[in-house]
């Protein structure tokens, strides 16, 4: 049975979940009783199977008990970023249409802005404290019984797009009345198949919970047995020395984590033993090549990528062996055939680059946009996430970038993924972005914008210095015509670029 009231019948004072900063941790024992009183909870408000909750808290112990309550009582549960606005978050919250919204302390100068921007009737809780207009979650759940709801169901998370190339879109699943230890059989396939996640296991999650893949990684592993050891933050270092502290089996990182580690000090990187380590997921980004070969060279080939988004619409996926023959690609299709098409909406030979899409995928919606989930499928019903790529005669795919971001300069089109994976290898360069920018002639040039790793070398001649540095690389065209610095790029804390916000800078001035 994959859930963990069965490992709290079998294994009580196990370790469920263990906060990396503060040692704090939750045991299955204590995570069913915290999970039943949270769902009675719900049920006493009177929200019943597929209604909706929000939440807004950091990584916690509290997030993952809010969770697995609404898990097992048949909830939506729609976790926020904690980096929005409070209108933004006001937006979910009514979007999604929450009947109950529940912070944290921690996040106390935003929930008292957000609060009188909800409606009058969705209930509030706020753990760890409460201020005005907020009810103590554990006060209000300790009241309740630690026994499960009479009419167990499981619940499903409905997430929302990080808004990269604009406002986010709530990805609304099609479920049914699954039974309780009921799990994605994609993710059984992708964490216990692929990366061997077992009752054994002891899991890093270093990454925010708000986003699908670590939420959904470490919700696995309760419902698997294991134990799951969960950053406050990621730092390079840290990652390192909680790999050997926990004898870490697997983690599941995104690009711009490898880039930091790949930077440390040698001596720093050589300190902490990580042969513990069995497996190594990564997604949400693309990964240079460059970047992920050294990592192999590192950590040995354990790492599996695999290629998907919230929509769950389709999956790739590759293995260290496979990608070491086909270098760049995010794999062969696991969920959904692939089709690259055309502009025309014609599917595309062999190694032609177009647009992806997924055909016979799992069916996905975005909540309350109906012109928006028509966009993202084709008259054949095939969906797309947006990205431009082409397979290879074995079925690899290799994805070019975004659409969004593709710059066409002299009617010629660049992808600037390509430019970026270059700079990144500069070893004074921390981050990149790359994209278009007016230009009278050409219709677009090519832009840059760099983070270094000494600010103080910012300037004319470090500009110069890439640029010829991308030349050495890379044809002409695809190469920087300007390069603007900045102290940090635009990020979201799964590692994914939100370049519309620097692009943005450059296009108003066109007028």
């Amino acid at each position: 049975m994959l859930h963990p009231s069965f490992h709290a019948r079998t294994q009580p004072d196990k370790p469920a979940y263990i906060m990396a900063g503060s040692g704090q941790s939750l045991s299955y024992g204590e995570l069913e009783r915290r999970s039943n009183q949270g769902a009675q909870l719900f049920r006493s408000l009177g929200l019943k199977p597929r209604d909706h909750i929000a939440l807004l808290v950091e990584n916690s112990l509290s997030f993952m008990e809010i969770c697995w309550a609404a898990q097992r009582c048949g909830l939506f549960f729609t976790a926020i970023s904690t980096h929005l606005t409070p209108g933004e978050i006001a937006y979910i919250v009514g979007d999604c249409g929450a009947r109950a919204f529940i912070t944290s302390v921690a996040m106390s100068e935003t929930a008292a802005i957000v609060k009188p921007l909800l409606r009058p009737d969705v209930a509030c809780f706020m753990a760890g404290g409460a201020l005005p207009g907020y009810q103590s979650w554990e006060a209000a759940s300790n009241a309740q019984p630690t026994t499960p709801v009479a009419d167990e169901v499981t619940g499903r998370d409905m997430l929302y797009s990080s808004g990269t190339t604009g406002r986010p879109k709530g990805v609304k699943p099609v479920i049914g009345d699954e039974p309780l230890g009921w799990v994605n059989p994609l993710l059984v396939l992708l964490c216990q198949k692929m990366c061997g996640m077992t009752a054994e296991s002891i899991y890093l999650s270093p990454a925010p919970l708000y986003h699908a893949a670590p939420l959904r990684f470490t919700m696995m592993m309760a419902a698997v047995g294991g134990t799951a050891v969960i950053m406050e933050k990621f730092e390079p270092e840290d990652f390192l020395r909680l790999v050997q502290q926990y004898r870490i089996t697997q983690a599941q990182l995104v690009p711009t984590m490898f880039v930091r580690m790949l930077k440390l000090p040698p001596e720093i990187r050589q300190r902490y033993d990580i042969s513990s380590l069995q497996a190594a997921v990564h997604a949400a980004a693309p990964c240079p090549v460059d970047v992920k070969q050294q990592m192999i060279d590192w950590w040995g080939p354990i790492f599996v990528e695999y290629y998907a988004g919230t929509e769950g619409n389709g999956v790739t996926i590759i293995n260290s062996a496979e990608w070491l023959d086909h270098r760049g690609s995010v794999g062969r299709s696991l969920v959904g055939a692939i089709k690259i098409l055309g502009e025309d909406g014609t599917e595309l030979p062999t190694g032609e680059i177009g647009t992806v899409y997924f055909a016979g995928g799992p069916a996905f919606s975005y909540h309350n946009d109906p012109d928006k989930t028509a966009g993202a499928h084709n008259r054949e019903g095939w969906s797309t996430l947006g990205d431009v790529g082409h397979l290879d005669a074995e079925g690899y795919l290799y994805l070019s970038d975004r659409k969004a971001y593709m710059i066409i300069s002299g009617g010629v089109n660049i992808y600037p993924q390509e430019t970026e994976n270059t700079l990144i290898n500069h070893p004074a360069v921390v981050d990149c972005a790359v994209f278009g920018v007016p230009d009278e002639e050409m219709g677009e040039q090519v832009k840059a914008v760099v983070q270094l790793q000494d600010p103080s070398l910012a300037g004319p001649a470090m500009a110069a210095e890439l640029i010829a540095f991308c030349r050495q690389h890379l044809s002409g065209i695809k190469c920087p015509k300007s390069i603007d610095f900045e102290a940090a790029l635009p990020r979201t804390p799964t590692g994914k670029l939100m370049k519309r916000l620097l692009r943005d800078r450059y296009w108003p001035k066109a007028g």
